[in-house]
């Protein structure tokens, strides 16, 4: 993992000050750099009225160049992945650095330094994030939001963005280029910022607008070969062995269809009980393909009746740690291990290739789609406060003009601008720090060729059933965890299949659910509830949410809205004073009893 920091002093800042600043930043990495202190190494390279900071657990070795890069005038840091790491020199030396970026292979962000001047550049999904803010004395640019906070602050503790964390209580990230602190923000998709004789320029490339949907199979073949070029560049230079997390759905048994077609070699794992749809399907995958299958089941108390969770405060504290408050705790971010060379790779964001939200859009009328971009804004309305529900109907403005004209685009480019660019941005921090996966869907060239394809076509998922088949057609048949392909269940059956589904015997009743389906955060019971509720406090949150609301939501013994009570927790854990600052470390597990043990 790498972390950036570009400082660029304004003519305002008195003699000195650039010095002072560095010297503080360099304070503050043990605070915002979540690995152990002692893995650390840094570089520094200073310019007139320029300073480019770069600090990484990496070690020495490898095919990567180091954190920065420089010639006698500038110099570069690059956060993320590159297909071709010598792509790095064009970076530095290019004269447009976002025109060059928007044509680099990889999921990367850059930050670029010259005498009194900056450039930065994410690509066309920003999951590696740049934040900005600006002092009257500075310019302030990196890849990690509290540091740039932290030296804007100039020693002052943190000050939190109230009315932006509304969004952080409803869907547990950000739907806007907002932080959780003040006076700092996002740069948004395939943009750049520049900053020179001390005023700050953002330009943004649009995300690709889709064609139609081919007319004919042959056409659609050749469209569907074109991301499967992509896709597959991606991986060809890969000669060490690849780890894949595989579950039973359909992303991550692409990723293993394209390492197979690739002849990668490659090993998969699962986590879960043994009986769960994932773990089992999973197993069938890999025995298909001819590759080890490991299952990391989760820890269960003696008697097998409840599974140990870490203490949500625990949990909690680390996730804000590493996402930096752009997270909710409701989601599992990877633990940390000494930083390894060693490959992996996982299905998330595939759902780009299934046309973003569109994905779980069930109703595909216009009208039902503009409902969703009301929803995701200002889902659970009634739970906070006017003010709260202002700001967000404000940030939905844009995206409802947006749907209007286009829901289905709308949706779309939704997901890759905020559910990658925010939400997987913050949480792939955890497995960052512990090396850097390959990540085929989050290419430049991936997305670009995915977003080309008409949206409902790729929510009808049969883009990606074709890629399976086409890499590894002995997958084609095998069985999917959850919902059935839906380009088969929302077709019309012919007369031929609608007589012979009526000749079949009636399907036999339902098994009893078991434990294997099931899941602690998403069924936490009282153990689990009765904690969460004890970090609702503090008048920031009841600036958020209505308290009466809130204390109505948890009267239940047991929560009903279980992601909802994840994210006030987190929030409420973060503007407690207790973030950021050190991880509780006397707090026992949790159990929470598994249902029919």
């Amino acid at each position: 993992m790498r972390v950036l920091l570009a400082v660029v002093g304004k003519v305002t800042a008195p003699p000195g000050f650039l010095d002072r600043v560095v010297r503080h930043a360099e304070s503050l990495v043990e605070q915002v750099f979540p690995v152990p202190p002692d893995t650390v190494a840094a570089v520094e390279r200073r310019l007139p009225g320029a300073v480019l900071l770069g600090w990484g657990n990496e070690g020495e070795g490898g095919t990567r160049p180091a954190p920065v890069m420089a010639t006698d005038s500038r110099a570069l840091g690059i956060t993320g992945t590159l297909l071709d790491w010598s792509e790095a020199h064009d970076l530095l030396d290019a004269s447009s650095m976002g025109d060059t970026a928007i044509r680099t292979r990889g999921c990367f962000a850059a930050l670029r330094v010259e005498p009194g001047a900056m450039t930065a550049v994410t690509d066309m999904t920003r999951a590696c994030g740049i934040f900005y803010a600006e002092t009257p004395e500075l310019h302030i640019v990196g890849t990690r939001a509290l540091l740039v906070h932290l030296v804007a602050r100039g020693g002052r503790p943190v000050s939190w963005d109230v009315p932006a964390l509304q969004s952080m209580v409803r869907q547990g990230y950000f739907l806007s280029d907002e932080t959780p602190f003040e006076g700092v923000r996002a740069l948004p998709p395939a943009s750049t910022l520049e900053i020179r004789d001390g005023t700050r320029k953002i330009t943004s490339i649009a995300l690709p607008r889709s064609g139609p949907v081919p007319e004919s199979r042959r056409r659609k073949r050749d469209a569907i070969e074109e991301l499967a070029e992509a896709l597959t560049e991606t991986v060809r230079p890969l000669t060490e062995q690849v780890n894949l997390a595989l579950t039973g759905g359909r992303d991550s048994r692409l990723m293993a269809a394209l390492l197979h077609a690739a002849e990668v070699p490659f090993r998969v794992t699962t986590n879960g009980l043994d009986d769960h749809p994932d773990v089992v399907i999973a197993r069938q995958i890999a025995a298909k393909l001819g590759v080890e299958h490991t299952v990391i089941p989760p820890k269960r108390t003696e008697q097998r009746d409840a599974v140990l969770v870490e203490h949500p405060l625990r949990r909690t504290f680390e996730v804000l740690r590493v996402c930096e408050g752009m997270t909710s705790a409701y989601e599992t971010i990877v633990e940390y291990l000494p930083y390894s060379s060693r490959l992996t790779m996982s299905g998330q964001s595939g759902e780009i290739l299934r046309g973003g939200f569109l994905y779980n859009q069930g109703n595909p009328a216009p009208k039902a789609m503009r409902r969703r971009v009301d929803a995701f804004f200002l889902k659970d309305e009634d739970l906070f406060t006017e003010d709260a529900n202002a700001h967000a109907r404000e940030l939905a403005g844009p995206w409802r003009e947006r749907a209007a004209a286009d829901s289905a685009q709308a949706l779309d480019h939704m997901y890759v601008t905020y559910r990658v660019g925010r939400w997987h941005a913050a949480a792939r921090a955890g497995s960052l720090r512990r090396g850097d996966a390959v990540q085929p869907f989050l290419d430049n060239r991936v997305v670009a060729a995915a977003l080309a394809l008409d949206p409902m076509w790729r929510r009808s998922e049969e883009v990606v059933h074709e890629l399976i088949g086409m890499f590894a057609p002995q997958l084609r048949r095998m069985a999917l965890e959850g919902a059935e392909w839906r380009f088969r269940t929302e077709r019309t059956p012919s007369r031929w299949e609608s007589l012979l589904a009526r000749r079949r015997p009636p399907a036999p009743p339902a098994k009893k659910k078991g434990a294997g389906g099931w899941n602690w955060r998403t069924s936490p019971g009282e153990r689990l509830t009765s904690v969460l509720r004890d970090v609702l406090d503090g008048d920031v949150l009841w600036d958020i949410v209505r308290k009466d609301a809130v204390e109505e939501m948890f009267a239940a013994p047991a929560v009903k809205r279980p992601a909802l009570a994840w994210n006030l927790y987190t929030v409420g854990a973060m503007v407690s004073g207790r973030y950021p600052g050190t991880v509780p470390d006397d707090l026992d597990p949790v159990e929470v009893l598994i249902p029919w043990a």
